[in-house]
């Protein structure tokens, strides 16, 4: 399955880059930005990977009417594939290359395989449940540094709740070099690797974290949701495109975050 899922988010990559320079933008659901690359490139990984498991079910960001695509698995296996054929479509619709093809296995709830390639530069970051983390074949870990002046946080987009900030966004604005890179599969890729010692996402939902949750968590990050208890395994024969508050961080930063949203919220 992984090598399929490489095979996929590759071809998927390559073809967003091939339209990257000719996009057609809409909007769908009166907030969000989509393309046309967008659907294209969906299909490509799904037709890629029916071609191994025809049986399997799929999960993914572009249905029609604005809505998820959703197609339940046909064997006695339960195994779903969550994808995000361009996570960062507000950076790709603006000709900005930051952004992340995702595809990730699901058995029984809990994401197995993961795969996150960064076509810009032709970074691979894949890991199955159990064993290493890497970038294009080799290993890779989350950091040990805690937060500091020359540290980063990747912050969502969308942590703006009214007219103000959160305290705990601001003291971690002040206490870090904080980042957002406008894509959430490759904050969490750089947490897998080291780059960023967190990322806090807000409104994820399941296509969004699956594939970085098998890859952060392969090199020694931890995966929560915002009171630090776990977010897999879903029932995802309910699950109907809701959001995930989601943690990955490395091992000295990750009970610090939890505490500076928890005593936030009291």
């Amino acid at each position: 399955m992984l090598e399929t899922a490489v095979v996929a988010a590759r071809l998927a990559g390559q073809q967003a880059m091939e339209e990257i320079n000719y996009v057609k933008v809409s909007v769908k659901n009166n907030n969000e930005l989509v393309t046309q690359a967008d659907q294209r490139c969906q299909k490509t990984i799904i037709d890629t990977i029916k071609q191994a498991y025809p049986d399997h079910g799929f999960i993914a960001e572009e249905g029609e009417g604005g809505k998820m695509f959703k197609q339940s698995p046909r064997g006695s296996e339960e195994i779903w594939w969550a994808i995000d054929p361009i996570d960062g479509t507000n950076n790709f619709a603006h000709q900005m290359p930051v952004f992340g093809v995702s595809v990730a296995a699901l058995h029984k709830g809990e994401p197995i395989v993961g795969v996150i390639f960064d076509p810009a530069t032709e970074s691979m970051y894949t890991a199955v449940k159990g064993n290493d983390a890497q970038l294009n074949d080799r290993r890779i870990a989350a950091s040990d540094d805690d937060m500091n002046e020359f540290t980063s946080v990747g912050l969502d987009s969308h942590l703006q709740f009214g007219d103000t900030l959160p305290t705990w966004v601001c003291q971690i604005m002040k206490r870090t070099r904080f980042r957002n890179l406008g894509t959430t599969v490759l904050q969490m890729a750089y947490v897998a690797k080291g780059g960023l010692v967190a990322t806090i996402i807000n409104t994820p939902k399941l296509w969004d974290i699956a594939a970085g949750a098998v890859i952060g968590q392969a090199a020694g990050a931890i995966l929560s949701d915002w009171s630090g208890q776990k977010i897999f395994p879903l029932d995802l024969n309910k699950y109907e495109g809701g959001f995930f508050q989601t943690i990955l961080a490395n091992r000295k930063t990750h009970g610090q975050i939890v505490q500076l949203i928890l005593q936030d919220c009291r």
